[in-house]
C-alpha cells in the first residue's frame, strides 16, 4: 500500500512550479545577456533597428572604455601606423589612442568604497545585533524602532545637509567620507537582519561555552559567529549591492578622487554621440564583483542544521 501525504506536492504541481521558476529565471536574465552582447557590438549594430541578435563581434566597446582617443591629420596617421590590434580598431575612425581612460580608477574606487562600507556595516551591525539579542538594554524596542526609522525615507532626502556637513568636515570627494556615509545607511538593515539570525541561535550553546571557561567575547567569536554565518553572508550581499549601485550620493559628493563607476559610466562619449558598446562593456565589468561575491558566499545562504537544534 503506497503512502500518501496531503501536504506533499503532486508531480503536476512540481512540474508547474519548476516551469514557472525556469521561465522567471530566463526572463530576468534577458536584460543581462543583452547588455553583455551589446558590449561586443559595433556602435552601428548597437543602435540598429530592428535590433541585431546575430552580429560580427568586436572589442571596440572595451577599447573605447579603457582608452581616450583623439583625432589626427592624415599625414600624422600615415607617418605613425598602428602597432597593436586595439590601435587598428581606433584607426578606422581616423583617431589614435591618447592614453588610458579613468574607468580603471573609478572601478577601483567602487571596490574600495563598496567593500569597505560593507565590512564596516557588518562589523558594527553584528556587534549591535548581538547586544540587542543577548542583553537587557533599556528601551531596546524604542531604539530598534529608531534604527529602523532611518530607512523610512529615501537617503537622498538628506543629501543637502550631508553635502554641507561634508564640505565643512573636508570629507567631500574622499573614500573615507563615502565609506562612512554608506555604512550609516546600511547599518540599520544590518542590525535588523542580523538580530533575527542571532535570536535563532540557542543561548544554551553560549552558556555551555561560558561554563567551560570561555569569556563572553570568546563565546561570541567561537560559538555565535560561526552559526550566524548564514545571516552575515546574506546581510553582506544586501549591503554590498546598495553601496555598489548607489548613484545619487556618488554624483553629489564625488567628482574626481573618490568618484565611483556608476556616475562615470554614463559619461562615456564616443564618435557621433553616446558610445553604447562602451557603456555596455562598463556595465558588464561593473557587474562582475557583485556576481563573484554572491557566488563565493552561496554556500552560506542556506541555513545550517544547528539552527533550532536545542528546543526551549
Amino acid at each position: 500500500m503506497s503512502s500518501f501525504s496531503a501536504t506533499a506536492p503532486s508531480a503536476r504541481s512540481k512540474w508547474f512550479a519548476g516551469t514557472l521558476v525556469i521561465l522567471y529565471a530566463l526572463i530576468t536574465m534577458i536584460p543581462l545577456a543583452w547588455i553583455m552582447l551589446t558590449g561586443f557590438k559595433s556602435p552601428a549594430d548597437a543602435i540598429s533597428y530592428p535590433p541585431k541578435v546575430f552580429f560580427e563581434p568586436t572589442l571596440e566597446g572595451y577599447v573605447n572604455l579603457f582608452t581616450t582617443r583623439t583625432r589626427q591629420t592624415d599625414d600624422f596617421l600615415a607617418a605613425n601606423p598602428p602597432q597593436t590590434w586595439y590601435e587598428e580598431i581606433v584607426r578606422q575612425y581616423d583617431m589614435v589612442i591618447a592614453g588610458p581612460s579613468k574607468f580603471g580608477e573609478r572601478f577601483l574606487n567602487s571596490v574600495i568604497i563598496g567593500f569597505g562600507s560593507t565590512f564596516l556595516s557588518i562589523f558594527l551591525g553584528t556587534l549591535a545585533a548581538y547586544a540587542f539579542s543577548r542583553f537587557k538594554i533599556p528601551l531596546a524596542d524604542d531604539l530598534l524602532f529608531f534604527i529602523l526609522s532611518t530607512r523610512m525615507m529615501p537617503p537622498i532626502a538628506v543629501a543637502i545637509p550631508i553635502f554641507l556637513m561634508y564640505r565643512q568636515l573636508g570629507l567631500s570627494d574622499t573614500h573615507l567620507g563615502m565609506i562612512l556615509l554608506y555604512t550609516a545607511v546600511n547599518i540599520s538593515l544590518a542590525v535588523w537582519l542580523l538580530k533575527g539570525f542571532i535570536d535563532e541561535i540557542p543561548r544554551e550553546y553560549e552558556e555551555a561555552a561560558l561554563i567551560d571557561g570561555y569569556t563572553r567575547f570568546q563565546a561570541f567569536y567561537k560559538v555565535v559567529l560561526p552559526q550566524a554565518a548564514t545571516g552575515i553572508a546574506s546581510t553582506a550581499i544586501f549591503c554590498l549591492i546598495f553601496a555598489w549601485n548607489e548613484y545619487a550620493f556618488a554624483v553629489l559628493l564625488t567628482s574626481g578622487t573618490a568618484q565611483t563607476a556608476p556616475p562615470f559610466i554614463p559619461t562615456i562619449i564616443g564618435v557621433g554621440g553616446l558610445d553604447w558598446p562602451a557603456v555596455a562593456a562598463g556595465a558588464t565589468i561593473f557587474l562582475l564583483p557583485v556576481m563573484i561575491f554572491t557566488v563565493a558566499l552561496r554556500k552560506h545562504l542556506l541555513r545550517g542544521i544547528t539552527f533550532g537544534a536545542v528546543r526551549k
